[in-house]
């Protein structure tokens, strides 16, 4: 691949655990590829037949000197506004909570062996990589129990960014009502936060 910054790069590694990575961008550059809830991926350190799959549960636009400096001002000019925002290099973090990983192409939800190496290309998932990883519900323990994120809105934001990768109403509603059982399973100890997740992913 190549190092230009195509329509599937999300950022590149900053840093990685086996739970998650963070990866970094230019804010001029943000767009749905990095909205809460999307689905990543990257290469696992030193060996690419892994792919880390991971949900975006954070973004964060860094400030700078000039930044500091303009929000100060008491008239700003919207062209100088204009050029901040497209043109200045301002750097974006993006936070990963890792849910997984293809392995050969198969999903395995489980944390993957080994973090992502530091400068990996990060990307979207494609369609298809979604679909096929989130047959399963496995990977739900990963996200409720993860307490360093907003677990329950990560969880929503993910169904139903997955439901609308299926066609059609007659793929993604049965998708849903499976996601809530695999959901009522889980949280069945806790009715209160099971409610607010149902309510969370209701078509």
């Amino acid at each position: 691949m190549t190092d230009g910054y195509d329509n599937m790069l999300v950022g590149r590694v900053l840093r990685a655990s086996t739970r998650g990575f963070a990866c970094g961008t230019q804010s001029n550059r943000v767009d749905e590829r990095h909205d809460f809830g999307a689905f990543v991926h990257t290469a696992a350190a030193n060996n690419e037949a892994i792919r880390v799959i991971g949900l975006i549960y954070s973004v964060e636009i860094k400030d700078d000197l000039l930044v500091n400096e303009l929000v100060m001002a008491e008239d700003l000019n919207n062209s100088v506004l204009m050029d901040q925002r497209r043109n200045r290099m301002v750097p974006m973090e993006i936070s990963v909570l890792n849910i997984g990983y293809f392995y050969d192409g198969r999903p395995v939800h489980n944390l993957p062996p080994r973090p992502p190496m530091s400068l990996s290309r990060v990307e979207q998932c494609t369609r298809d990589q979604i679909v096929a990883f989130t047959e399963s519900q496995e990977f739900f323990p990963l996200v409720l129990n993860a307490a360093e994120v907003p677990s329950d809105d990560l969880i929503g934001a993910a169904i139903r960014y997955a439901a609308w990768q299926r066609d059609g109403d007659s793929a993604r509603y049965p998708f849903q009502v499976d996601c809530g059982r695999a959901l009522a399973r889980l949280l069945a100890h806790d009715l209160k936060r099971l409610e607010h997740v149902l309510a969370l992913i209701r078509p």
